[in-house]
């Protein structure tokens, strides 16, 4: 076998393994949004089957043989460099997982399915106590595969580089140390501001199908592809990527404050134009992905707060969105409406949370995390650990656990290690931002016109169409100029809530 066809025999091989991958990601949102209840149980375990078979082509001796033999210095430097970044991709997830035996992969992937099931329920029903043999399933498995990653300098720094390449516990304790510092100081000056704006009129009912009307505009101004996605309601609102031209979201309404459907449609919105728009050159790989969460996130909260909370975003959308609901906005001026929006007040759920306020939120989930890791915290006291820690860092104590430690869908996933990317992608935004403005110096007029095209060009020429063929930190370089810096998220969220506390 010559070398091209060596090459062609590895894209093949690769190919069934995201067939696998697909399949189980097609189960997977089925589950969240339409599966019989009673067929869920059954589902999750054919889901466990997809994802085992994928598991093992990726690290069986066959992949072996592929990996030894493209690596080769006189064969790797005659594949295109498609392959080669797949390649190394390759590598990186076998030695990261071929010592984990198959079968207790798969057994982790029956039990995140079912406690993803089963955190519904206990959400539902506010009982911690029937997620919590679930959860602690899953915080076993993640300490018995840290076993077969290993670590160097701290064990959660493997979890981090799952979804965050290269980033460590030693830099997100600086960054967000320094970060913690300069919201709360902000934030302390708000609560003592005597100004406050007015939001009577978010929590009157506006039907859920008047919304989702609205988020057809939204999304379509954006620039999301309906004839390769669709929107769909789910109980926590998330975007998946089946392939290149099926990219899916789903919202959850809330009929009395119109800000969770309509923030959180445009928040996943923004995932999905990332994956929409990754170069066609890397279809059929891996690399027809986002680069890592950080990154990822720092796309959705571009649209959702940079974007959908700036004054001139409403200037177009405004009238739109008072069509759906004539009556909830007679008499609010755009402004009194701009201001409302953009109310800061320390809340419970993380979702809902305020530009400024967010990332305290994903400040708390990180602490708990490293704890679960460490031994330092054990699950069944995580209830009160986090109500602690919220009352800590926000100045506010959940009543119910619905209301704090129930509220995310992510552990039950097993996704530790993701929640930092929310507080990263909200760093990361800022500082595109930055260098946006170098670009597209009339920012706010392209908003005011409802013109987000240029900005969806942008982000796609900068950040979108690499795929993974870079990775964050060389994004965040080759478009700022710069390693991470929290400066300006801080300069952007003082600037503009100075201006609206009149502080």
């Amino acid at each position: 076998m010559n070398v091209k066809e060596m090459e062609q025999a590895f894209r093949d091989y690769v190919r069934t393994i995201l067939h696998y991958q697909e399949t189980v990601a097609l189960i997977d949102w089925d589950l969240h949004t339409g599966a019989p209840k009673k067929g869920r149980s059954q589902r999750a375990e054919v889901l466990g089957t997809m994802a085992e078979k994928a598991f093992e082509m990726m690290t069986s001796p066959r992949m072996k043989e592929f990996l030894d033999a493209l690596s080769d210095p006189g064969v790797e430097i005659q594949l295109t460099p498609v392959t080669r970044k797949t390649l190394a991709y390759y590598k990186k997830e076998y030695e990261r997982n071929h010592k984990i035996p198959a079968d207790r992969y798969r057994e982790f992937t029956v039990v995140t399915s079912k406690a993803g099931q089963v955190w519904e329920e206990a959400k539902e029903k506010d009982e911690f106590s029937l997620f919590q043999p679930y959860l602690q399933q899953v915080v076993d498995f993640q300490k018995e595969f840290l076993q077969y990653w290993g670590y160097k300098q701290h064990p959660y720094d493997t979890l981090l580089d799952h979804y965050e390449p290269d980033m460590t516990v030693e830099i997100l304790d600086r960054v967000f140390g320094e970060l913690r510092e300069d919201l709360v100081r902000l934030l302390n000056e708000i609560q003592e501001s005597p100004h406050k704006p007015r939001t009577d009129f978010i929590f009157q009912k506006f039907d859920k199908h008047g919304q989702e009307a609205f988020h057809y505009v939204v999304l379509k101004a954006m620039g999301y592809d309906f004839e390769a996605g669709r929107l769909d309601e789910t109980i926590h609102p998330f975007a998946t990527d089946l392939n290149p031209w099926d990219v899916r979201i789903t919202t959850k309404y809330d009929e009395y404050d119109f800000r969770t459907s309509v923030f959180g449609t445009i928040h996943e919105g923004g995932h999905a134009l990332y994956e929409q728009n990754i170069s066609p050159n890397l279809a059929g790989t891996p690399l027809h992905k986002g680069t890592s969460m950080g990154i990822h996130e720092s796309q959705s909260l571009f649209w959702e707060n940079i974007v959908a909370r700036n004054r001139h975003f409403w200037t177009y959308f405004y009238p739109h969105l008072k069509q759906y609901s004539p009556q909830q906005f007679e008499g609010v001026s755009p402004d009194e409406f701009y201001l409302g929006i953009n109310v800061v007040q320390p809340s419970l759920i993380r979702i809902e949370a305020d530009e400024l306020t967010y990332a305290l939120h994903v400040m708390v989930r990180y602490e708990i995390e490293k704890g679960l890791i460490t031994d330092e915290i054990r699950v069944g006291d995580l209830p009160g650990i986090w109500n602690d820690l919220m009352n800590e860092y926000l100045g506010v104590r959940p009543p119910t656990d619905r209301e704090g430690v129930l509220q995310d869908v992510h552990w039950s996933a097993g996704d530790f290690g993701y929640f930092p990317s929310y507080a990263l992608g909200y760093i990361y935004s800022a500082q595109l931002k930055y260098a946006m403005d170098k670009d597209l110096p009339n920012f706010n007029d392209l908003l005011s016109e409802g013109d987000l095209h240029p900005i969806r060009r942008w982000l796609t020429d900068n950040v979108h169409q690499y795929g993974r063929l870079k990775k964050p930190a060389e994004i965040l370089m080759d478009t700022t100029g710069e390693e991470i810096n929290s400066f300006y998220l801080v300069d952007y969220l003082k600037k503009k809530y100075r201006e609206v506390y009149k502080l």
